[in-house]
């Protein structure tokens, strides 16, 4: 379902930080003997085993010593791997397909599982209010009090119609996707026309647009961050469903995106946002797709959220039934 413009820009691929940091974060000369051997201390991100390291010696003149210390090396986590072993929990059924991305934004820790582009469905409405409000901001104007009232019922209530009025404000995909290259995305594609539902995305897409909402490094300035920060935080209750589920009960944010299609009668599903968990703060993002039932896709949201929670928390993922969740009205 993607259009012509997909060729240019799938030559680049989306930022991402980095899934794995190297043992020796930072050296510093602890000791050295007469005929130059140097001793290093290696820093790591946190504790690990001790080793040795010591830089080939020249021709020693002395045989004299004065300091030798171990340096200390952090084994190299493979935070993709932990997800994907944290998936392996999570049921996968049918024509189902599922794609997830969590960031630690403490750490910069991050992880993807899953591959390809999916229907956005309405979790593109985070990237529409960003994209307004970016061009506000670069206008140096502000909302119209018309354009605040279609932000509120857009993410609060995922509202369709103001949703496409504020797609046509930004210039539909083209404004979108000049939004996008400002805030680093570069895998995501607005829909044609105005099926601002079809705009093609993928979760480590998803992950640089929280980023750019719950981020300090971000094209967007803090009043803005705030206001969409604020919308997402106040979703109408039978729509809190998705990555809520990993949070712990004392916070999240989120935007659902939930579309059955005409061509095969089933589902994409997906989720995006922040939860908390013992006061640490983590950004998620889900998709899916060949969901035979908006409750089976809930479910698998549900369930890929948690997994990917764990990958730092340790916890173990449950999978809970969401058919209560299923309530929400299909998308478009």
């Amino acid at each position: 379902m993607e259009s012509s413009r997909a060729a240019g820009r799938r030559a680049r691929r989306s930022p991402r930080r980095p899934l794995l940091y190297t043992a020796l974060a930072a050296f510093a000369v602890v000791g050295a003997t007469a005929g130059g051997t140097v001793y290093v201390k290696a820093q790591a991100h946190t504790g690990g085993s001790a080793v040795s390291s010591a830089a080939t010696p020249s021709v020693s003149s002395s045989p004299a010593t004065t300091t030798q210390e171990a340096a200390v090396a952090e084994p190299v986590v493979d935070y993709d791997e932990r997800l994907a072993d944290a998936m392996g929990s999570v049921e996968v059924t049918g024509e189902q397909q599922v794609s997830v991305a969590v960031l630690d934004p403490e750490s910069g820790d991050s992880a993807v599982h899953g591959e390809g582009a999916f229907d956005t469905a309405s979790i593109v409405k985070v990237d529409i209010l960003a994209a307004l409000l970016l061009r506000h901001q670069q206008a140096g104007t502000r909302l119209s009090a018309q354009e605040k009232a279609y932000a509120t019922t857009m993410i609060e209530n995922s509202d369709n119609t103001a949703a496409s009025a504020l797609w046509d404000a930004i210039g539909r995909a083209s404004g979108l996707d000049a939004a996008n290259e400002r805030f680093g995305l570069t895998g995501t594609e607005g829909g044609d026309g105005a099926l601002w539902g079809l705009t093609r995305t993928t979760a480590a897409d998803q992950l640089t647009l929280l980023q750019q909402v719950f981020g300090d490094d971000s094209e967007l300035g803090e009043s803005s961050r705030a206001y969409l920060r604020g919308l997402m935080g106040r979703i109408a209750a039978d729509q809190r469903w998705g990555v809520s589920a990993a949070a712990d009960g004392s916070g999240w944010a989120l935007k659902n995106g939930w579309l059955p299609r005409s061509t095969t009668g089933l589902w994409d599903v997906n989720s995006i946002g922040q939860v908390t968990v013992d006061g640490h703060a983590y950004l998620v993002a889900v998709l899916s797709n060949g969901n035979s039932t908006q409750a089976e896709g809930i479910s698998l949201v549900e369930a890929a959220a948690k997994a990917a929670v764990s990958v730092f928390t340790g916890a173990e993922p449950a999978v809970e039934d969401a058919s209560a969740s299923a309530n929400a009205t299909a998308a478009r």
